[in-house]
């Protein structure tokens, strides 16, 4: 054999054990994660922000590039600012618009006693004293604005009012927007507080005129959310709305306001809208929706006054999620695009061509040295005689003559699409990568099936979604390489409550289970979650209704501490101490109820955490304590 060739198997070798690695918690964190800032203001170049978590460090770095919108090499910048456009600077560029907190109420024991100011005693009269992972201190966000000249002071648009916005606790400067015109600001805004907060969902989006000082409901009469205000560049404006009040997972439309009529775009479409941009000539609108387990790009036509139907049609398809549209160049619209093995990257797709085209490529590199899980679709019939979309994630170099330990895993939400998503902390490849095969079922409750398969689950968590879940994972462990004796049950938030409820019901299907921030008793639930209008919608209303037939049902026959007797496998409990959606007090009732009925259980509890788990250090932890725990167990 000649050196040559000797060399070209060498490097054929030393490629494939390359390619033989495979995903760990610690690889997992060291992937760069990407956020498209905008395109840079000549229409040639994307700026982005790429944050790289630090276990060492235990904090996330962050790093700024821009790139040509037609792939290239990227280049660090030091400041993006400059290179995109300010939306919030008026479009003449006088003024400029922003938000900050405003104090207003009372409720600190030293805004009550300023002579006790060593005080930590906290004072409520109402609800909404704590949201998602903050404490109500009083303060309110407020929008502003100021002329762009020295001196010039902010003028407080909101000026006493005990509301928000932007909308905590994720609302940012995506809540206002400019007129075209320069002579008015429009914001979203929930106006309401104290409980009338706590059970309402009724945010509107009002314009303030800059002249007159006046305020107007532009969306006044819509009882649900109205969100996302955007001007289509002929200067109409549209926004998401769902219809109904308490119901956080409505069907989201896309709503224009054309001459003085309000103009459903998609009402017709039996779907809901996630993210949408308007094309640059303003004549369709284009947005992501899920779709078959998927998340792809839509457009809709917009007819104005013509007798033109309105069209909506799916531009994309494949096993994959465009996770948002960031705008348009030339044909091209420029979106982020991910699937079950790949975190989320930049991407162009023609629109005349139907083709994408990767642009960034940061964790190619990474993606290239492993072995990848193979994810496949799976068709299973419901108890009811529906088709249910199972996914099927299999180990790397999967093997069929073999027998695999199976996770089943249950989706949070409750109604929150299962798509080709790529989590950080519950990562199918990862799972796959340690051996495991995973089934992820598009149950009862999730969009991309039709508005009623999403509403199904309301009203009926432990019903016909729990049926969903133990056929699906009945059905694959019809296949020879699943191990039925070594088969688990996982699952976040609503999946956690999953695991807590078929923890009593499963007849001994599942060898272990794993809860997340799960819901347990709903009774307490009720008494201690900061967002009483999910409880409401989702189970009919409060407990002590006794003539509300569909409440006694959700809090009795859907509780999971009344099948508490049944439990007889080992759990594993995640919680976090600064998790208001999902307070403490239910993980700590699913450990002492395992705990006294002598069942192997762990809690482990993350005290700085909310309802994720957001810190590398605390994350590899809760990956450690995961794997551990299915070692012992299954």
């Amino acid at each position: 054999m000649n050196k040559k060739n000797l060399f070209a198997i060498l490097i054929l070798i030393s490629v494939n054990a390359m390619a033989q690695n495979l995903m760990s918690p610690e690889l997992l964190w060291k992937l760069g994660r990407v956020t498209v800032l905008g395109i840079s203001k000549d229409g040639k170049n994307i700026v982005y922000k790429v944050a790289t978590p630090s276990i060492e460090d235990n904090k996330t770095n962050s790093k700024y590039y821009t790139i040509s919108v037609n792939g290239g090499n990227a280049t660090e910048i030091k400041d993006s600012k400059t290179l995109v456009a300010d939306k919030n600077v008026s479009p003449d560029g006088k003024y400029t618009v922003y938000h900050e907190e405003v104090k207003l109420e009372n409720v600190l024991g030293k805004d009550y006693y300023p002579n006790l100011d060593k005080s930590t005693v906290q004072i409520y009269n109402a609800l909404d004293y704590r949201h998602w992972d903050k404490w109500n201190e009083g303060k309110y966000n407020h929008v502003f604005y100021k002329e762009n000249s020295a001196g010039a002071k902010g003028i407080d648009l909101m000026t006493n009012e005990t509301f928000d916005s932007p909308q905590k606790p994720f609302g940012g400067d995506e809540d206002y927007i400019w007129s075209p015109d320069s002579k008015s600001i429009l914001y979203v805004c929930k106006k309401k507080s104290g409980t009338a907060y706590a059970i309402s969902t009724d945010t509107n989006i009002y314009e303030y005129n800059l002249q007159t000082k006046q305020t107007r409901n532009r969306t006044e009469g819509n009882a649900g959310y109205d969100m996302s205000p955007q001007f289509s560049p002929t200067g109409n404006l549209s926004w998401l709305q769902m219809k109904r009040d308490g119901y956080e997972a409505d069907k989201n439309d896309i709503i224009v306001d054309f001459k003085g009529m309000k103009m459903n775009l998609t009402a017709n479409w039996d779907g809901t809208v996630e993210h949408f941009k308007w094309s640059p000539d303003g004549k369709k609108v284009y947005f992501t929706a899920a779709v078959d387990g998927t998340k792809q790009l839509f457009e809709v036509n917009f007819p104005g006054l013509t007798k033109i139907a309105v069209t909506v049609r799916q531009v994309t398809k494949g096993e994959f999620d465009i996770t948002d549209i960031f705008g348009f160049s030339g044909d091209n619209a420029i979106v982020t695009r991910n699937d079950m093995n790949h975190a989320p990257e930049i991407y162009t797709y023609d629109l005349k061509k139907n083709t994408f085209k990767q642009i960034t490529n940061i964790n190619t590199a990474t993606y290239n040295s492993l072995a990848l899980s193979k994810t496949e679709r799976r068709y299973v019939t419901t108890t009811d005689g529906k088709k249910m979309l199972v996914w099927v994630i299999l180990p790397p170099n999967f093997d069929p003559a073999k027998k695999y330990p199976t996770l089943l895993y249950c989706q949070g939400g409750p109604q929150s699409p299962l798509t080709q998503m790529y989590s950080f902390r519950w990562n199918f490849q990862l799972m796959a990568a340690q051996g495991y095969i995973v089934v992820a079922p598009n149950r009862r409750g999730m969009a991309g099936h039709g508005v009623k398969w999403n509403e199904d689950i309301s009203k009926d968590w432990g019903g016909q979604v729990m049926r969903d879940y133990l056929s699906a994972i009945d059905d694959v462990s019809k296949e020879s390489y699943v191990d039925k004796s070594r088969l688990g049950c996982v699952g976040p938030s609503f999946g956690g409550y999953s695991v807590f409820y078929l923890a009593g019901i499963h007849n001994n299907r599942f060898k272990t289970f794993i809860s997340h921030d799960g819901v347990f008793n709903l009774q307490s639930m009720y008494g201690t979650t900061e967002e009483v209008f999910f409880n409401n919608w989702d189970h009919g209303g409060p407990y002590w209704d006794k003539n509300n037939v569909a409440a006694q049902k959700a809090y009795n026959e859907f509780n999971p501490i009344n099948n508490v007797d049944k439990w007889n496998t080992p759990i594993l409990i995640f919680q976090g101490g600064n998790d208001f959606r999902v307070p403490i007090g239910q993980a700590q009732e699913a450990f002492q109820a395992a705990q006294l009925r002598g069942i192997k259980s762990r809690l482990v509890y993350f005290p700085d955490e909310n309802h994720w788990v957001l810190k590398p250090q605390n994350a590899q932890i809760w990956q450690g304590e995961f794997f551990k725990w299915l070692k012992e167990t299954l």
